[in-house]
């Protein structure tokens, strides 16, 4: 996603930014992956262990890195790597870098032969289930980069610089963490300033506001909203943190632990009604539900909608098509009314980017390394730079002047304050979040195929077969 999101996440949800959706397989060919034998002798020797060489790099070893090519392109990954070649001298011509959309169609068979990556982003629709690799046992435990120190700073551990929650997203059973999500996505419902300001009026703050807004719009030929119609998963981006500001941080949690009932939480029903009602007063943008993310980006730059479900990828993502004077800006959802749980500036703010080191890589410590250089404050000013997007790295942001989206997402940000969700159905459950609660559920309601009551009831279904499978590994909040 992310470039997820992102969906996905990007997907990621990206993230978690999905480039595409396709029907594939869960990874279910992992569970095969017996890696041909002992993943020991396949990996390189360790280097010698030192001041600046923590992680005991092998210093000539060649490193095999792939990257998602979603929003975030991958010219920051590249600078990166030529950081590392700097590094490690020895490691010149050595560096391999790959960059697809389609990850789990690349990757899958070198997990399955046990000749994976060392680095991976495991972005985009084709991102592999990262539930399943770590139920799998097919990912490196990132404790060690974690504990090292710093890039810039050896008072401080890598994991001391990083944003509250990066941690504990790479986390699933007990204090392994498999995970690193390199970029930080604000999700949200993004307009531009300038296009509001046409119609004199401003973000609204309440749902009845919302509605009127639309309506003005919709009165000069203009919708309220679109969204990626193909990838009805980039909804949640808005609609969660709705839920969560309806009734509490609790709903979301128990529909992330696939608890019996979940999704009949009054909280959803109110949510999902209120978004219905987009569609059944017509202020969706006629033709949706058969855009892609791009298409539909690019009819919001265009002016022809208002309001876009969305993650601070989308900067950079729709940079071609976005007009100089659009204020590109991200808003919390709207207030439902005066019994939300959650005040005002409740947002999706989380980890998207999910970085991954193969158990079975050979040079896991190469990989790590790089991560560690990413996570420096050069290569996090460059990928700020690049990108359009904040990165876990808590700061990096001192001197550069943000563009517009960017500023208001960290706005929106500082404005949140402790009343920022994260969701984990997104890469907990990946097939579950966007295939069917988002494609099979949520995209049919918002084209109108189904009443909140069936999407509620499906959303349900899903769920509980989720919840019943004893192929997919399950994990619950703490």
């Amino acid at each position: 996603m992310g470039s997820t999101s992102d969906v996905g996440r990007r997907d990621l949800i990206k993230r978690s930014a999905a480039l595409g959706l396709i029907s594939v397989p869960a990874m279910s060919a992992l569970s095969a992956c017996a890696s041909g034998g002992d993943d020991d002798a396949k990996k390189v020797d360790k280097g010698k262990k030192s001041a600046k060489n923590p992680l005991a790099v092998n210093e000539s070893a060649a490193l095999d890195v792939v990257i998602f090519d979603g929003g975030f392109g991958q010219q920051y990954a590249k600078d990166a790597e030529a950081e590392y070649a700097a590094a490690f001298p020895k490691t010149k011509g050595k560096v391999k870098h790959a960059a697809t959309q389609k990850i789990q169609t690349v990757l899958q068979p070198r997990f399955n032969g046990g000749t994976p990556p060392d680095l991976v982003d495991n972005s985009g629709a084709e991102q592999m289930d990262m539930g399943t690799l770590v139920g799998k046992n097919q990912l490196t435990d990132l404790t060690p980069l974690l504990d090292a120190p710093s890039l810039d700073d050896p008072n401080k551990t890598v994991r001391e610089t990083l944003r509250p929650g990066v941690v504990e997203m790479g986390q699933f059973d007990g204090k392994p963490v498999w995970i690193l999500y390199y970029a930080y996505t604000v999700y949200g419902v993004w307009y531009s300033k300038s296009n509001l300001a046409k119609l004199d009026m401003e973000y609204p703050e309440t749902w009845d506001d919302m509605l009127k807004v639309c309506e003005a719009a919709k009165k000069k030929g203009i919708a309220g909203w679109t969204y990626p119609g193909k990838y009805p998963y980039y909804l949640p981006f808005s609609l969660y943190p709705f839920i969560a500001k309806i009734g509490g941080r609790d709903v979301l949690d128990s529909i992330d632990n696939l608890e019996p009932n979940a999704w009949k939480h009054p909280a959803v029903k109110a949510a999902f009604e209120a978004y219905y009602e987009l569609y059944k007063k017509g202020y969706i943008l006629k033709g949706t539900p058969g855009l892609t993310h791009i298409e539909s980006q690019t009819a919001w730059n265009q002016g022809k909608a208002l309001f876009i479900p969305n993650g601070s990828w989308v900067e950079n993502e729709a940079k071609k098509t976005t007009p100089k004077d659009f204020q590109m800006a991200v808003a919390a959802p709207s207030s439902l009314d005066k019994s939300d749980k959650l005040p005002f500036g409740t947002l999706w703010a989380s980890g998207g980017e999910p970085f991954i080191v193969p158990k079975s890589a050979k040079n896991p410590q190469g990989g790590m390394e790089l991560l560690r250089i990413m996570l420096g404050e050069k290569s996090t000013k460059n990928f700020i730079k690049q990108v359009s997007s904040l990165s876990s790295l808590n700061g990096g942001t001192e001197g550069l002047s943000l563009p517009p989206g960017l500023a208001s997402a960290q706005e929106a940000l500082t404005k949140a304050g402790k009343n920022v969700v994260n969701p984990r159905l997104q890469d907990w459950y990946v097939t579950l979040q966007k295939q069917q609660i988002g494609v099979g559920a949520l995209g049919e309601m918002m084209a109108g195929r189904m009443t909140p009551a069936e999407t509620i009831k499906k959303c349900q279904k899903f769920a509980d077969e989720t919840a019943k499978d004893d192929a997919v590994k399950k994990y619950k909040h703490v």
